[in-house]
């Protein structure tokens, strides 16, 4: 019988973890069958990338650790929610009114001095529809945006949105008070938005078309209903602004569009990068001074 040479023979394939695979069966380009974490990963990658960085992304690609940001974020507002439902005397907590008009957390322009307010209203919520709507937004999709782009950098996009939307609304509607975290969802969408339409012809026509036009209706439906509680509704009480929708989207279409943009890029060395973080400086020292000196909510 024939001595065989273990020394000679080809090595065993393995994957991007070190681990042996089976030829015709576990081989990455041998047709396996793809796990549900991989099928995911690769639905994430046609959805948030243009087709030259997917491969990359998919080298790479890990559900853990999960995207813990956006999950955080929304547990926090949804408990705030559920503490100024329950815990707090209401009316009615379908549409929460005098509870979360007290908060220590919600922005109104007689309070401004309060400087965590410019951000911290975005825990607040006016209503089971106002929540959900949110909650259904950021979770849908801040969680494939945290799985391509991690964290912090949807974490940058979604706090440039919360205080773009804050101060936004603070000179052009100075007199409204302000809850919930449209502006940090916008920013989302805004980033997204913009990553769809200039990468259109690499991220699946079709599916390009069905994004942009999705997005369209939706901040479309979502302003409607922002306008109308603003001036069509006459009923008493305290009005909340929309113009943190306007400030969102602007951040998100700029910020938001140069994070999302510069997948396994250097961001210091893009010079939109730099271009982006001076306007959005600029525009939050003039937010700043003109609260200081110009509001007529003083």
């Amino acid at each position: 019988m024939e001595d065989i040479d273990l020394e000679q023979q080809e090595p065993f394939p393995v994957d991007r973890d070190g681990r042996q695979v089976r030829d015709g069966v576990d081989r990455p380009d041998g047709g396996r069958k793809l796990g549900c974490c991989e099928k995911f990963q690769r639905a994430v990658s046609r959805w948030m990338l243009p087709e030259d960085s997917r491969s990359k992304y998919l080298e790479r690609a890990n559900c853990c650790p999960p995207p813990i940001f956006i999950i955080l974020i929304s547990i926090a507002e949804l408990a705030v929610f559920i503490y100024y439902a329950v815990w707090k005397p209401q009316k009615q907590w379908v549409t929460l009114e005098e509870g979360i008009w007290k908060s220590p957390l919600t922005y109104r322009p007689e309070h401004r001095e309060k400087a965590w307010c410019f951000i911290s209203y975005m825990f607040v919520h006016a209503g089971v529809e106002h929540i959900l709507g949110n909650l259904l937004m950021q979770l849908l999709l801040g969680i494939p945006l945290e799985l391509v782009h991690k964290g912090f950098e949807v974490g940058m996009v979604y706090l440039a949105g919360v205080l773009a939307g804050s101060l936004a609304s603070s000179i052009f509607d100075p007199l409204s008070a302000l809850v919930g975290a449209s502006g940090g969802v916008y920013a989302l969408l805004g980033g997204y938005f913009m990553n769809a339409v200039v990468n259109f012809r690499e991220m699946i026509p079709l599916l390009g078309v069905f994004r942009i036009l999705a997005i369209v209706l939706i901040v479309g439906t979502d302003f409607g209903f922002a306008f109308y509680r603003r001036f069509a509704n006459h009923e008493e009480g305290v009005k909340v602004s929309f113009v943190a929708h306007f400030g969102g989207i602007v951040a998100g279409m700029t910020i938001g569009y140069v994070f999302f943009s510069a997948y396994n890029k250097k961001l210091l060395k893009d010079p939109r990068f730099w271009l982006c973080i001076v306007g959005y400086v600029v525009f939050v020292l003039f937010a700043v001074l003109f609260n200081i000196f110009l509001s007529p909510a003083t």
